[in-house]
């Protein structure tokens, strides 16, 4: 087709991150992360150029939690595989939509992976496909955005038959005369509800303040973040091994949410113990005791997320007497479309789609997803900047669970995402509960990246 595209160029700039207040999820806390960009120059079959771009944060705590390496080392790694996706991305030849580069191209990434692994030193254990996903993410992204910007058109209106085979050479027969268009919205919404997230460290009170606590005028606790965001969406950390804790914690977050929220706001919970449990039966437990202690609460749970870890293959744990209960969201474990499958067949209810897991995949687990009539939501990588702009936009044409997606950067690096705001401010700076669109404009993903006042977008 004459709006398939070949890479010309592709360049990934490096910066870092740090919190303004710790992010505990699971067993680790984030304190830093570096923050990749990647700009990609591309032509269609006609000769039209266009450059696109693409941003994530390289979370080595959430991709590759192991404590036996060295944060520093991690990420290192995780730079050197962006790097190396850049240069493998770069070499494709010949022109093709970008779903179909992208997954020609995955086909490098375990090859990748064992590489990364070899050159980094003290990278004592192999590194992981899924953080291989994560640092291959921004090339995809940026190459979805110069495939819009070259052919002129907004990037979610090239999914359908004008400009891709069907989904039968993605998916199989199943999928003859489907394309990905027939799930995406036919324009932006214009607004999207957020999830706020509730770290394992972050205070729920004004009361708990203490001179430690960051004085910057941005809410620290839980109840000052809902007075002025008032968000009614919450996603909840939680150990996923004390029991008592996750209680009194659910409690705590759920009574300080009613006591805070406008009258008649209708609240919407979710369970995240990070993989940290032993196997479902303890939320099955966690379920129980809260439908006693707080039938509010309990109801008020929409779904628990990846309660146990991410090797789906290790104990092939039943999900089917959990998701009876709540609906259970498969995250860390899912990575491919195997991983898809094998998920189904043990009982998980929905899925947990991520920017950082590659948008090209992501749109295929969608088209599995609508075809199984099993739910999917859009988490977050804490997405600073550019990814932030992404993940919202992504959303707004997408249909996931309560019509919302996780937005958490505003919380633990704002300062950060201040050269995007001042193009995206209604979507960067939640006031009401929602992130707003109106500012996705033009081509592409829709950044007006030429206006984002950001030194390395020039």
């Amino acid at each position: 087709m004459d709006s398939d595209i070949k890479i010309l160029e592709v360049t990934p700039y490096f910066l870092p991150v740090k919190t303004r207040v710790p992010l505990k999820f699971g067993a680790v806390v984030l304190r830093e992360v570096t923050y990749a960009q990647v700009k990609v120059k591309a032509e269609n079959r006609k000769g039209e150029v266009g450059v696109g771009w693409g941003a994530i944060p390289l979370s080595d705590f959430w991709a590759f939690p192991t404590k036996e390496i060295a944060h520093e080392i991690k990420e290192k790694a995780m730079v050197e595989c962006v790097r190396a996706f850049c240069r493998a991305a770069a070499s494709y030849k010949g022109y093709a939509h970008p779903v179909r580069i992208f997954l020609e191209v995955e086909k490098d990434l375990p090859k990748i992976c064992r590489e990364v692994t070899g050159k980094i030193p003290g990278l004592t254990q192999e590194y992981p496909f899924l953080a291989g996903l994560v640092s291959a993410s921004c090339v995809d992204a940026a190459v979805h955005d110069a495939f819009g910007n070259a052919n002129r058109i907004c990037t979610y209106d090239g999914f359908g038959k004008d400009h891709m085979d069907d989904l039968s050479n993605y998916l199989g027969p199943a999928f003859k005369g489907k394309y990905i268009s027939d799930v995406l919205e036919k324009k932006y919404k214009p607004r999207v509800a957020v999830f706020h997230l509730v770290g394992g460290l972050d205070k729920l009170t004004k009361a708990e303040i203490d001179a430690a606590d960051v004085k910057d005028g941005i809410p620290v606790t839980l109840d000052e973040w809902i007075k002025r965001d008032h968000v009614f969406n919450l996603k909840i950390k939680l150990k996923g091994t004390d029991l008592k804790w996750d209680l009194d914690r659910t409690l705590a977050v759920t009574g300080i949410s009613h006591e805070n929220s406008k009258p008649g706001t209708k609240l919407y919970f979710s369970a995240d113990t990070n993989e940290q449990c032993e196997n479902p039966d303890y939320i099955i437990e966690y379920l129980r005791k809260l439908k006693e202690l707080d039938a509010r609460a309990f109801e008020e749970i929409l779904y628990i997320e990846q309660p146990t870890e991410r090797d789906l293959r290790a104990h092939r744990f039943d999900m089917r007497k959990l998701s009876a209960i709540k609906p259970v969201i498969i995250d860390e474990s899912l990575m491919t479309l195997e991983d898809f499958d094998l998920a189904n067949e043990l009982g998980w209810s929905g899925i947990a789609l991520k920017t950082c897991k590659c948008v090209s995949m992501e749109l295929l687990m969608i088209c599995k997803a609508v075809q199984k009539n099993i739910v999917y939501t859009l988490q977050d990588l804490t997405n600073p900047g550019l990814s932030l702009v992404h993940a919202v936009g992504f959303a707004a044409r997408i249909s996931t669970l309560n019509s919302s997606v996780e937005v958490n950067a505003r919380q633990f690096y704002p300062a950060f995402s201040e050269p995007e705001a001042k193009v995206h401010g209604r979507l960067c700076e939640i006031r009401d509960g929602y992130a707003y669109t109106d500012s996705l404009k033009g081509y592409g993903l829709g950044y007006q990246i030429e206006k984002i006042p950001r030194e390395i977008n020039k």
